[in-house]
């Protein structure tokens, strides 16, 4: 039995089953709120052009996502007699909104980029052209390129009773119209006519940029697209470019994976990534200029409702915008963030004698990435290091740490990386990295079954002296260079005895299935994560209910578990002051009359995306702090390996309390406020205009 917490009886509240209508946000639909506010940011004149150009893509990949996940699962709970969302709301009327909402925002998005952005971008010397104002000479250098560069890479496939509608890729440009085609007279003869209509699609590579120049200098360009309308008769003689309609489609990545049959997860994830190609088609995107016969047509060889198919304004696709996004151009781009070396790593010391001596935190990127990667590296170059054991969720494509794992196994170090392989999205990418890895020694394991490792956590385990000293990092981002200088984290490093001994058995249960029997200080999920949190609320409430001050403030990525809500909504009726700070969807409807008029919500949407978690409770003036990997999600608490350390040095829990969730919850610029019906609003500039985001660039004293 795991040594948990045991929950003292008072006389509180019962928390409510989630059952009645009016007390939650549909989760779905909270989160296109969060889209919502990602498109405010684009829509956000005061910021730099190609920033702006920034949350577009972001939202354009936010949407293909949930059509990719959500939208396949609110389809499958439709389907089920009598089946309510939490919210009261049938999943009829949730798919409804659901395409309500998302019409609205590409409608928005469109328009933000057709008549604000791309016209603004082409006064600064960057033109997205249409092809018909091109002149003769930029059209003969188009059709230069198509030819060199497109055609020879391109496939048309046309549709007729020997060749049956072409599989297409879920996410690619393709090309649909029907040709008028002159048979060859031997066929004609045979059946009969000289001239037969056929549909035809081409689908467009996704490894063609988006972007045709159409000068040396790069600073005008032609949609790819248009280049191929244009020349479109090259490959079918008697088509026109009005004949040619661009669509696309999101395909469902929500595939189940039955890792109970499984004997080799590796080889079963592969397998898996296959099928999820051929997921069922759940979004058409159109422009709403489609050739009306075209739409019909796919529409029913992909045995599509109408509801599936969506239209907006040229052109579809806008996250390929990155490509524009990444251009070399500092004067349309925000300043670069200002990063900081902490006063206490600007010592000649070793990591290792610094963290001896005391437990530091890191506020990512204000202070650089690259110290959790030089620790790991210093530890595989450091002869008295025996073990490295590392959780690595997201690693990217270009992995340091990585790299310095494969150096320390090939210089005789035990060496244990746990790699979430069915980390969505990037499947991939882990699964190169687990061969990689066991090619150089490293003894890779894929964690647990059933479970997601969804921890950011590392030990490294060194000899001094007679005795073995564990140095551990725990943090509430992943180990990913290519996400570190956009994401807000959080990373603790600590040789504190009982943590370091938490997380050894963190790592027995992870490699052994040796499940830990009397956790110290670490709270790990799906262990003791759920019954731990719950009792600290209940504890805040029970302060509160005996006439002493009761506080919780926890900054989080999303809030959806049913039980937390119900528990924060029974400290609420105590007194409880609760102020939330989450980035995304929140299930919990804040400021309703005797239930929850004490709890806040504020989301702050920013140039970075914000990724700590952090937990504060008040516990009458013995407050205690916890940071990690975990949101309040029934995944994150019952199906993920997630970790929480408590915050136990005092001068880093005075920052985390009185600077780090003071200043969120201070934001007037980048807050916003979650109203009762659901809706968002600015928080009023009162006093001093401030945001959290711009003040932590500064150099922070508290280390010091």
């Amino acid at each position: 039995m795991l040594n948990l917490v045991r929950r003292k009886e008072i006389a509180l509240p019962a928390p409510q089953a989630a059952a009645s209508a009016g007390r939650y946000f549909d989760r779905d639909l909270s989160l296109l709120q969060f889209f919502r506010r990602v498109l405010e940011e684009g829509e956000d004149r005061s910021l730099p052009l190609l920033e702006r150009l920034k949350f577009l893509a972001i939202l354009s990949s936010s949407i293909d996502e949930f059509f990719m996940v959500r939208v396949p699962r609110l389809k499958q709970r439709r389907e089920v007699p009598r089946s309510i969302a939490h919210d009261g709301l049938t999943f009829e009327q949730i798919l409804s909104e659901v395409r309500r909402t998302i019409a609205e925002l590409t409608e928005r998005q469109a328009a933000c980029l057709n008549d604000d952005i791309i016209p603004a971008l082409e006064r600064r010397k960057i033109a997205i052209e249409e092809f018909a104002s091109l002149n003769e000479s930029d059209v003969r250098k188009a059709a230069t390129y198509f030819d060199k560069h497109i055609r020879p890479v391109l496939t048309a496939q046309a549709v007729d009773p020997t060749h049956p509608f072409p599989y297409i890729t879920g996410g690619s440009i393709n090309i649909g119209l029907f040709i008028d085609a002159r048979l060859p007279a031997k066929v004609a003869k045979v059946v009969g006519s000289d001239h037969e209509e056929f549909f035809v699609v081409i689908e467009v590579p996704s490894f063609l940029p988006r972007f045709v120049p159409i000068d040396g200098a790069g600073n005008r360009y032609v949609l790819l697209e248009q280049v191929i309308k244009e020349n479109i008769a090259k490959m079918s003689p008697n088509a026109g470019p009005d004949d040619c309609t661009v669509f696309r489609l999101t395909r469902s990545a929500a595939i189940e994976l039955k890792e109970s049959e499984s004997e080799d997860l590796l080889e079963t994830m592969e397998e898996n990534l296959k099928e999820r190609r051929f997921g069922g088609v759940e979004r058409l995107e159109l422009s709403d200029t489609a050739d009306p016969r075209v739409v019909e047509y796919l529409k029913k060889e992909l045995e599509l409702e109408d509801e599936a198919a969506y239209f907006s304004r040229d052109p579809i696709n806008i996250k390929d915008f990155w490509t524009i996004v990444d251009l070399e151009r500092p004067d349309l781009k925000p300043r670069p963030i200002k990063t900081h070396v902490p006063a206490a790593f600007e010592s000649k010391e070793s990591y290792f004698d610094l963290i001896s001596r005391q437990d530091l935190i890191l506020h990512h990127p204000y202070d650089p990435c690259e110290i959790v990667t030089d620790l790991v590296n210093a530890a595989s170059e450091d002869d008295d290091v025996l073990a490295i054991k590392i959780c690595l969720y997201r690693i990217g494509k270009e992995s340091p740490i990585a790299e310095s794992l494969i150096k320390a196994s090939e210089t005789g170090k035990q060496v244990t990386a746990l790699i979430e392989i069915k980390a969505r999205f990037d499947e991939a990418n882990n699964i190169e990295w687990c061969r990689r890895l066991e090619e150089a020694g490293v003894h890779v394991i894929y964690g647990l079954m059933g479970l997601k490792t969804h921890a950011k956590t590392t030990l490294i385990v060194r000899r001094e002296g007679d005795e073995l000293r564990r140095y551990v990092h725990l943090a509430t981002g992943n180990y990913n260079p290519g996400t570190s200088t956009i994401y807000t984290d959080l990373g603790l490093l600590t040789s504190d005895e009982l943590i370091g001994a938490d997380v050894a058995a963190l790592f027995n249960y992870l490699t052994a299935y040796t499940e830990p029997l009397d956790l110290r200080r670490l709270l790990i999920a799906p262990l003791n994560l759920r019954e731990r949190m719950i009792s600290l609320i209940r504890r805040e409430a029970e302060h509160a209910a005996n006439g002493r001050s009761g506080r919780i403030i926890a900054k989080l990525n999303r809030l959806a578990d049913p039980e937390i809500v119900n528990e924060l909504y029974a400290a609420s009726q105590t007194g409880v002051r609760i102020d939330l700070i989450v980035r995304g969807l929140c299930t919990l409807r804040p400021g309703l009359p005797g239930l929850s008029e004490n709890i806040t919500v504020r989301s702050i949407v920013g140039r970075l995306l914000e990724h700590s978690r952090v937990y504060f409770f008040e516990n009458a003036g013995n407050g205690e702090l916890f940071m990690g990997s975990s949101d309040w999600m029934p995944r994150n608490l019952d199906r993920r390996v997630e970790v929480l350390a408590p915050i136990r040095d005092a001068s880093i829990a005075k920052f985390l309390r009185y600077e780090y969730l003071e200043a969120y919850l201070r934001d007037n610029v980048k807050a916003r406020e979650l109203m009762p019906d659901g809706s968002y609003v600015p928080m009023p500039q009162l006093g001093e205009v401030f945001e959290a985001q711009a003040y932590f660039e500064r150099p922070q004293m508290w280390a010091e």
